[in-house]
C-alpha cells in the first residue's frame, strides 16, 4: 500500500509539473506570436501611407531587413518585393493571406519550413487602389525554442523530480503510518482515520465470529475424529432424520452423486440394500449389505452413533469391492471352462483306452485309436500351455527380458510357419509395410501375432486373404491383421477377447483351438501397454489392430 501511495503521489506531481510547463510555454508562444502579428499590422499601416505618397518606388528603395515586404496586384501578380526579383516570383493569388485580404480587407497565415525548425508569419492588407500589401517575418519554431532551453530545462526537471520524490515519500509514510500501527487484536480501540471506522467495526465483529467458529470447529473436529476412526473408504454421517451431516468426496465419487451439502442421504443412493442398511443402523443394530451401482459392487457397513445411550444418527462406511467380486466371478468361470475343456479330451482318451484294454480290438483299429488318443493329448498339451501363458501374463511373471524387436521380420517368420496351413485352405498370406521396432518381449509378441494370424486363417473362407499390415505414426507403431473371413456379429464383438469364448462353437470344433488365443493377445497387449482395436463385418472379414507406443 505504501508503494502504491508513493507511486500515485509521485506520478501525480510529475504529471502536474509537465502539464503546467506545456501550458505556460504554449501560452507564452501564442502571446509572442500575437504580438508579432500586431507589429506587422502596425508596420503595414505606415508602409501603406508611404505608398500612397511615393508609389511603388518606396518599396523598391527599401533595403532587405528582418521583414519581407511584397506588393501584389488584385490578380496575384507581384508588383514589388524587398527580397526577390518580382519577375521571378510566381503568382500569389492562391496564397491564403492574399485571398483573405482581397475578400475581407486583411488576412494572416503561418507557414512552417520543411524541417519544421522555423515558421513564417504573414500579414496582408488591401489598399485603396485594390492592390495588396503583404509583410512577413521569420520566427523560430517551438522546437528550436525548446532546444535552446534544453539544458536549463533538464536541470529544472531533475530538481523537480528530486523534490517530488522526497515529498511523495514523506506523504506516503505519513498516510500509511496510522494504518500500520492498527491493533488488530482490539480493532474497536484504534483511533485513526474516520473513514476506517466501519472497517474496524467489521473487523471486530468478524474476530469475535472467527473465535467462536474456531472453538466450534475444534469441537466438531474432535467429534469427527472419534466417529471416523474405522473409516475405510467412503464415509457418510447422518442424523436420525436421514439428513447428511457430513460426507467425504470418496462417498460422492463411489456412488456417483453430486457433492451434496446437507439434504437427505437418499440423494446418494435409493437402492433397497442402501436403505435397509441405514434403517437397521438407526434401529440400534450394526448392518452390512452389498449393493450394485452402475456395474460396481460396494460393501456397506452402517453403525449407530450414540449420545447418552440415545441414538442420534449413524455412520456408514462404503468399501468398493468391485475388483474382488469380478476376480472371484472370473475365477469361477475360468475353473468351470477349464474343467469342461479338459473333460472332453480326457473322456475321449479314456474311452479309446478302455476299448483297447479289452484286447479284442483289431490292430488297424488300434492304430486309429492311437491316432485319436495322440490328437486329444496334443489338444490337452496346447490347452495347458495356453493356460500357463495366461497365468504368467496375469501375474506379470514372464521370465523374459525386454528388447527391441523388429515386428516386420517377426511377422514374416510367423507367416512362413503358417504358410503350410494357409496353403491347405488356399489362403493367401501377405505382409505389407516396412521395418518397425517395438520394445518388448519377443516370445510374447510372437504369441500375439501368431494367434491373430492363426485365427485369421482358421475363420477365413476358402481362397481368402490374410494381410499383416505394419505402419508407424509420430507416436505409435501399428500392427494390423486383416482377413476376408466369416466376420464377427456386432453383438459378439465385445466378448471375443474373453477366455474360452467362441462365436461359432461348431466351426471352432472343426478348426480346433482352445478358445484362449485372443485372451492371450489381450493380456499380451496389456503387458506391453498397447491398445487393441477390432473392427468386423459379418460375412466380409475382420481386422484387429494393436497400437504400440513409441
Amino acid at each position: 500500500m505504501n508503494k502504491k501511495i508513493f507511486r500515485a503521489s509521485f506520478i501525480t506531481s510529475l504529471f502536474v509539473l509537465l502539464i503546467s510547463f506545456v501550458l505556460i510555454l504554449g501560452a507564452l508562444f501564442d502571446y509572442f506570436e500575437g504580438q508579432i502579428m500586431r507589429e506587422l499590422q502596425s508596420e503595414a499601416n505606415y508602409i501603406s501611407y508611404a505608398l500612397q505618397n511615393e508609389g511603388v518606388s518606396y518599396i523598391d528603395n527599401l533595403k532587405s531587413g528582418k521583414q519581407r515586404i511584397t506588393l501584389v496586384s488584385a490578380k496575384g501578380v507581384v508588383l514589388a518585393d524587398t527580397t526577390a526579383n518580382k519577375n521571378e516570383l510566381e503568382n500569389h493569388a492562391d496564397r491564403k493571406e492574399i485571398k483573405d485580404a482581397l475578400k475581407n480587407g486583411s488576412g494572416t497565415s503561418t507557414r512552417y519550413s520543411d524541417t519544421l525548425m522555423q515558421k513564417t508569419l504573414y500579414y496582408a492588407q488591401r489598399l485603396d487602389d485594390g492592390t495588396v500589401l503583404r509583410i512577413s517575418t521569420t520566427q523560430n519554431s517551438i522546437i528550436v525554442i525548446l532546444l535552446g532551453f534544453l539544458q536549463p530545462l533538464i536541470f529544472i526537471i531533475i530538481i523537480a523530480l528530486c523534490i517530488s520524490l522526497f515529498l511523495s515519500h514523506r506523504v506516503s509514510k505519513a498516510i500509511i503510518k496510522p494504518i500500520n500501527t492498527l491493533d488488530l487484536e482490539n480493532p474497536a480501540s484504534n483511533e485513526t482515520y474516520e473513514e476506517l471506522t466501519p472497517l474496524l467495526k467489521k473487523l471486530s465483529a468478524q474476530k469475535q465470529t472467527i473465535d467462536r467458529q474456531i472453538k466450534e470447529a475444534e469441537q466438531k473436529q474432535e467429534e469427527f475424529r472419534l466417529i471416523t476412526e474405522n473409516m475405510s473408504e467412503g464415509l457418510l454421517i447422518i442424523d436420525k432424520d436421514l439428513n447428511v451431516l457430513s460426507h467425504n468426496q470418496a462417498a460422492a465419487r463411489l456412488l456417483e452423486a453430486e457433492d451434496i451439502k446437507g439434504g437427505s442421504v437418499l440423494n446418494f443412493n435409493r437402492s433397497k440394500g442402501f436403505r435397509n442398511a441405514i434403517d437397521t443402523a438407526l434401529l440400534d443394530t450394526r448392518a452390512e449389505n452389498h449393493i450394485t451401482h452402475n456395474e460396481n459392487t460396494y460393501n456397506l457397513i452402517a453403525n449407530p452413533v450414540y449420545e447418552n445411550d440415545k441414538i442420534i444418527g449413524a455412520v456408514m462406511v462404503i468399501i468398493d469391492i468391485t475388483e474382488s467380486v469380478k476376480r472371484e466371478q472370473l475365477r469361477r468361470e475360468f475353473t468351470s471352462n477349464v474343467s469342461h475343456e479338459l473333460k472332453t479330451p480326457l473322456t475321449s482318451i479314456s474311452g479309446f483306452a478302455e476299448m483297447m484294454k479289452s484286447g479284442d480290438t483289431p490292430n488297424e483299429t488300434i492304430v486309429d485309436f492311437s491316432a485319436s488318443i495322440y490328437d486329444e493329448a496334443q489338444r490337452l498339451i496346447t490347452l495347458v500351455s495356453d493356460i500357463i501363458k495366461l497365468s504368467e501374463l496375469d501375474e506379470s511373471n514372464t521370465p523374459f527380458d525386454k528388447e527391441n524387436v523388429d515386428i516386420y521380420n517377426l511377422s514374416a517368420e510367423i507367416i512362413s510357419r503358417l504358410k503350410p496351413i494357409a496353403d491347405k485352405y488356399n489362403i493367401s498370406l501377405n505382409i505389407i509395410g516396412d521395418t518397425a521396432t517395438v520394445y518388448g518381449t519377443r516370445k510374447i509378441l510372437d504369441e500375439m501375432i501368431y494367434n491373430l494370424c492363426d485365427n485369421a486363417i482358421k475363420y477365413n473362407k476358402e481362397n481368402g486373404t490374410v494381410d499383416v499390415i505394419i505402419n508407424q505414426t509420430n507416436d505409435k507403431t501399428n500392427l494390423t491383421v486383416r482377413d476376408t473371413g466369416i466376420g464377427i456379429p456386432q453383438a459378439e464383438q465385445n466378448r471375443v477377447f474373453e477366455r474360452f469364448y467362441r462365436v461359432d462353437k461348431s466351426h471352432s470344433k472343426l478348426v480346433g483351438g482352445t478358445g484362449l488365443g485372443l485372451a492371450i493377445v489381450k493380456h499380451g497387449a496389456a503387458y506391453h501397454n498397447a491398445e487393441i482395436k477390432l473392427t468386423s463385418t459379418e460375412g466380409k472379414g475382420t481386422s484387429v489392430t494393436i497400437s504400440f507406443s513409441k
